[in-house]
This record gives C-alpha cells, sequence and structure tokens, in this order.
C-alpha cells in the first residue's frame, strides 16, 4: 500500500513539473508539497523525501534540472518536451489557417496541442479566433474522407467515389452523370488552403488530384494496386493552384523584381538565366491548366511567354478579352 502511495506520488510529481515548469519557471521543494497538497489534502510531505522523488524521476529519464535560486535555495523544472516551442507554435497556425476546420474542432485541437507544453508556454499560443471556416466547407465530410484515403493509402487499396462541384444556383453536380471514379490513391496533400488526393484514374491510366470537399460517398475496394514510380513534388510544382491539364514545356521572360516570386513557385533549382540586366527567362515543365495562364496574367507586365506559341496565343486572347469588357 505504501509503495502504491509513493509510485502515485511520484506520478503526481512528475504531471506537476510537466504542467507548471520550463526553462522560465522552476519550483521549490516548498513549491512542490503544495501543488501536492492538493492532491493529498491530509498529507505532509518531506523535504528530504521530494529530493528523493526529484532524483528518482531524472534516473528515470524524465529529465529534472536543478538550479540555485537565492540564498542557495533549490529550484527544479522539467524542460524537455515533444515538441519545440516553435514547432507547436507552427502545428497551432497551422490548425487556425485551415479553412475546412470549424472553430469549434480548432478549439479542441488546440487544447490537446497546449497540453504538450507548461501551462506557462500554453498560454503564450494565441486562441483560434483570426480565420474562418469557409462557407462551403462540410467539415464532417472531409474528416470522413480524410481518414478513407489515409487508410486507402496506407493499405494500397483502390478508392471509388462520386467527384463534382457546385454549379451558380450553389446546388452540387456529379461529374462523369454521376458515374463512379476509380482511383489508384498515392498521396493526400495540404495545399492552397485544401486538402488533395493525388492517384492514378484507372479509366485513362493518368495522375490526377481531387479535392476532398468535394468528394462524396467513398467507399475503399477490397482490391489492391500496385505503385508505380511517382514523383509527388514534382507533381505538385506542375500543377499551377492545382489545376489538371498536359504537361508542357514553357519559356517565359521575367523581370528580375520577379526573382524570388519565380523562385518561391519552383524552387531555388528553377532553371533561370540571365537576359540583359533587367530580365531573366525560366525554362520548365508545367500543366497547361487555366491556373497557369491566370497566374502568368497575375504577374502583369513583368511576365511575358516566349514559348510555346499556342501559350502565347491563349494569353493574347484573354488579354484581348479583358480589354474588350472595359471597353464595353
Amino acid at each position: 500500500m505504501m509503495e502504491r502511495g509513493n509510485s502515485y506520488r511520484l506520478l503526481q510529481l512528475k504531471q506537476i513539473l510537466f504542467d507548471n515548469t520550463d526553462e522560465n519557471n522552476e519550483l521549490s521543494i516548498k513549491d512542490l508539497a503544495e501543488h501536492l497538497k492538493q492532491v493529498f489534502p491530509e498529507s505532509t510531505f518531506d523535504k528530504r523525501t521530494l529530493r528523493k522523488d526529484m532524483e528518482l524521476l531524472d534516473d528515470m529519464d524524465f529529465e529534472v534540472i536543478q538550479n540555485k535560486g537565492k540564498y542557495g535555495k533549490l529550484l527544479y523544472s522539467h524542460q524537455s518536451r515533444l515538441f519545440e516551442t516553435y514547432q507547436l507554435r507552427l502545428i497551432i497556425d497551422a490548425v487556425l489557417s485551415a479553412r475546412f476546420i470549424t472553430t469549434k474542432e480548432k478549439k479542441h485541437l488546440i487544447k490537446k496541442l497546449k497540453q504538450l507544453t507548461s501551462k506557462h508556454i500554453a498560454k503564450t499560443f494565441p486562441n483560434p479566433v483570426l480565420f474562418s471556416q469557409s462557407a462551403n466547407m462540410d467539415y464532417e465530410l472531409v474528416k470522413l474522407n480524410i481518414d478513407r484515403v489515409h487508410q486507402a493509402i496506407s493499405d494500397r487499396k483502390v478508392l471509388a467515389y462520386h467527384y463534382g462541384k457546385y454549379n451558380v444556383e450553389k446546388e452540387f453536380e456529379y461529374g462523369r452523370d454521376g458515374e463512379q471514379y476509380r482511383v489508384e490513391p498515392y498521396a493526400l496533400i495540404w495545399q492552397n488552403d485544401n486538402y488533395y488526393l493525388i492517384g492514378r484514374f484507372i479509366e485513362t491510366d493518368e495522375m490526377r488530384h481531387y479535392r476532398l470537399d468535394r468528394i462524396r460517398n467513398i467507399e475503399i475496394e477490397e482490391c489492391g494496386f500496385t505503385r508505380r514510380e511517382f514523383h509527388l513534388q514534382e507533381y505538385v510544382d506542375q500543377s499551377f493552384l492545382m489545376f489538371s491539364g498536359d504537361e508542357i514545356r514553357i519559356q517565359i521572360r521575367f523581370h528580375n523584381d520577379l526573382v524570388n516570386v519565380v523562385l518561391d513557385r519552383f524552387g531555388h533549382q528553377a532553371d533561370i538565366r540571365k537576359d540583359g540586366t533587367t530580365h531573366f527567362i525560366l525554362h520548365t515543365k508545367a500543366k497547361y491548366s487555366d491556373g497557369l495562364v491566370n497566374w502568368i496574367l497575375s504577374l502583369g507586365t513583368k511576365a511575358t511567354v516566349l514559348s510555346p506559341n499556342y501559350l502565347r496565343d491563349r494569353m493574347q486572347e484573354e488579354i484581348n478579352e479583358m480589354k474588350a469588357l472595359y471597353e464595353a
């Protein structure tokens, strides 16, 4: 019984140190005894026993840092965490900025994340009031789709589902006249504020991507598949704003002001070459899509398509149509 009591006291001390101490907050033996009193109101605690408890916890690989405070007072803290403070902040900010997560779920997730550090550090993290959920998102549906897609990728099982989008009446319409999509799932990514499934569309044997919030009636089939060689980063880099299209080679002339925009988009390995003193030319592969065209248009007069010719023609058509709108 006594041994069981000692074990329970050690567990409580471990939790007290985890919750209440860090690099900037320490507890004395007196402080530890006062915290224990809240759990054992009828008990008293010998200082020597608590010091031995600190040594025992440290021997059990629960790091206990011992420092000397004013007048030689011994102070104790636990500073080793699964996540550094900046890492937790990164995770919390990602949760906050995810538009498909409801405010209620954000609060629930962040409350759990804050339990991974001390109460003092937890108070410094932001509350989930900065970002609102997209009005069109069905969070319960997205949660289900994430779970099914994740499982199918892990088990290498084929997914079957319906896919569609909203019309101008705000009604959801299925694509392919309501026929099922059968896809070999390769990856689940979070891009441009949305989750995407990337996989091989079995009917045409080509890689495609699908927004999870537009997937309905998802099922994991019994049949498996053999994963082929696939370069995820290359696929994402070429899919502007996650629009689908045929892969093409392009050359675009940019003003030097846009070098960081281009490197952010294509990475530091991008093939860029100086063109005079004020411009450079990018040579790369990309998917020919509305996303690519709109991205180039957004850069205004500081980006000029050099090739292929049909992309140049498409840019000219878009510019003429935009010009006509304002001349009407």
